[in-house]
């Protein structure tokens, strides 16, 4: 299954994850259906940042909110991996909910420092392709 991501969040995913290193950044995907169109980063407050995140539970609440005011539904969540890959981990597997949200994955390790998508699903992550908009 395609998704459709903007450049601008993409821009905004890579320029978090550069800030934050060595703690893993993180935040939120907005958009409609299978199209991000907009990225809020959010604080990382799991107590080991360097190697785990976990989404300021405020941010969450206020996406939720204001996805019921201005029709931008939360579709999934960003987080960077500083010396890792763009492929979900171990942790990432065991943490995901499997509800079919989107994680898009930042690796510093990867060439490029790819940012790559995945849906989660009650059988593991699936890997998404991705066009431009």
């Amino acid at each position: 299954m395609d998704i459709q991501v903007t450049r601008d969040v993409m821009a905004a995913m890579a320029q978090a994850a550069a800030q934050l290193a060595p703690e893993e950044a993180c935040g939120i995907l907005l958009g409609e259906g299978n199209s991000i169109t907009d990225f809020t980063i959010a604080k990382n407050v799991h107590p080991a940042p360097q190697t785990h995140f976990e989404i300021d539970p405020q941010a969450l609440i206020d996406a939720h909110r204001s996805a019921r005011k201005e029709g931008a539904q939360v579709l999934g969540y960003f987080h960077s991996h500083p010396s890792g890959d763009a492929s979900p981990s171990q942790t990432d597997s065991d943490m995901a909910a499997g509800d079919g949200s989107i994680w898009a994955i930042h690796g510093a390790a990867s060439v490029g420092n790819e940012i790559t998508f995945w849906r989660s699903t009650a059988a593991g992550f699936v890997p998404l392709s991705y066009r431009l908009d």
